[in-house]
């Protein structure tokens, strides 16, 4: 039930959700809008859509005057289920600033998505944009058994078993002892799921599979295509190819050999050797881990012949899966939501991956350590990419990283109960402080660019002013 005690908490919320949405409305609310609206929160797994209230920070409530009688209410909801076959609850809540509606909008059925004139909506940012391919076949899909359930081999023999999977690694990653006897051993991989008993004879799942393989290929020409493909290229751009390197083993028996690979074969990087006292490599392997975990963990498995892919430049470092992130990748440091949670939480059962959500929290740190330019995150048509870039002195550093790196140590600082100030980011930079005047012309753009805000909580002085992501 939506009472004024509910408003009151949605108006504190830091930031619209994928599942709440303001809109002021204070005269009257387009239907062609609210049709648009309902269909892009239904197929978001439904939402609530608040009629006068500002869709700013600080909210507030100011009233709204559309659909003023019970007869229009009554009509619009019977539109919305003419048109979208949908069934849309109102509440009316009589504020003390104001009129307020809510619609309560259901999620769309399993398995199909909602459309409005021909399109599947959703929501990007402030605006309705059309859905992509990869989120529609992850919809459509959704009927089907789960793509790690499926079998990756069936009929497979007690010693089928033992040959394909590298059960020696998945118990030593576990931290448990191997097994006296392969009975043991089977009931263990059974009782996980990963296996199935049947009459007998074992069916190995993709789960299974895409773990723990030997050699993917082994399987199927489908898994062995998902496997994270390395390569390594002579300059800056793809024209000259030095080494391309598929890998064929499962995510977690093969991923300390795979980060090591990428690790020893990035360059020296000399220029701040006399930050950290040793002469070290390009990029920070704790990075490099935590990245490419990410990847093969956010991937969508439903795209077909694509794969993780590594690519090192002379300058940089590009990690990309397939697939497009539910979150916004200005949100990747405080938020989490894997699409394969079946997968993600195998691979910390497994010590691949820690914490939810704590991964990107240590690609940045460990570019600030290193006073590296901040990471980059990019989201295309089917693929993500994270960058990680080799050192670069802050006076030939360009505006654009300047800001992305202000923002980044803001949501780190914040994520970390602190606050960032002037001080702090000129540390982040390894700048002294005669460089104060320079970082808060950085502070001055990020803000701008709506990145980042003032703690009014803290004080309201310039000198001693702390800051904080726009979306706190």
């Amino acid at each position: 039930m939506i009472t004024l005690e509910t408003l009151e908490h949605w108006l504190t919320v830091p930031a619209e959700s994928e599942r709440l949405e303001f809109k002021e409305a204070k005269t009257q609310y387009d239907t062609t809008k609210l049709l648009r609206y309902c269909v892009a929160l239904a197929n978001e797994h439904g939402g609530h859509l608040v009629l006068g209230v500002t869709d700013k920070s600080p909210r507030r409530v100011v009233g709204t005057k559309a659909f003023p009688s019970d007869s229009s209410l009554n009509a619009i909801k019977a539109k919305i289920v003419e048109k979208l076959n949908v069934r849309v609850e109102v509440t009316e809540l009589a504020h003390p600033d104001g009129r307020v509606l809510v619609f309560q909008i259901p999620s769309r059925p399993v398995g199909h998505p909602l459309a409005f004139d021909g399109a599947y909506l959703m929501r990007a940012g402030e605006d309705l944009v059309p859905m992509t391919p990869d989120q529609l076949r992850r919809i459509f899909a959704e009927g089907e058994p789960d793509w790690f359930a499926q079998a990756a081999k069936e009929n497979a023999s007690a010693d089928d078993v033992i040959a394909l999977l590298d059960t020696q690694a998945f118990f030593e990653l576990c931290k448990r002892p191997y097994p006296t006897t392969r009975e043991a051993v089977l009931e263990h991989l059974n009782g996980l799921h990963l296996i199935e008993n049947h009459g007998g004879r074992w069916t190995i799942s993709n789960l299974a599979a895409i773990l723990l393989a030997k050699k993917l290929d082994a399987f199927s020409l489908e898994l062995a295509r998902k496997a994270p493909r390395v390569i390594f290229y002579e300059g800056i751009d793809r024209t000259r190819t030095r080494e391309d390197k598929p890998g064929n083993k499962g995510y977690a028996v093969g991923f300390d050999g795979l980060v090591d690979f990428i690790h020893a074969s990035a360059p020296l990087n000399r220029s701040i050797e006399q930050v950290v006292r040793e002469e070290i490599k390009m990029f920070p392997e704790q990075a490099i881990r935590e990245l490419v975990a990410n990847a093969l963990v956010h991937q969508d498995f439903l795209a077909t012949g694509t794969s993780v892919m590594i690519e090192m430049f002379t300058d940089r470092l590009e990690i990309s899966n397939p697939g497009i992130p539910p979150i916004l990748v200005e949100r990747f440091i405080d938020e989490h939501q894997s699409p394969n949670e079946r997968l993600a939480d195998m691979m910390r059962r497994l010590h691949i991956c820690e914490e939810k959500g704590s991964g990107v929290d240590k690609v940045v740190t460990a570019a600030e350590v290193y006073q590296l330019p901040a990471p980059d995150f990019r989201v295309g048509e089917r693929r993500t990419t994270a960058v990680l870039f080799s050192h670069q002195d802050f006076a030939t550093m360009p505006k654009a990283d300047r800001i992305r790196a202000c923002y980044q140590h803001c949501c780190l600082m914040y994520v970390s109960n602190r606050r960032m100030s002037n001080q702090s980011l000129r540390e982040r930079f390894g700048l002294p402080a005669s460089k104060g005047a320079t970082v808060s012309l950085i502070i001055g753009a990020a803000k701008e660019a709506n990145l980042i805000k003032p703690d009014e909580a803290e004080t309201s002085s310039t000198r001693y002013a702390r800051y904080l992501p726009f979306w706190a």
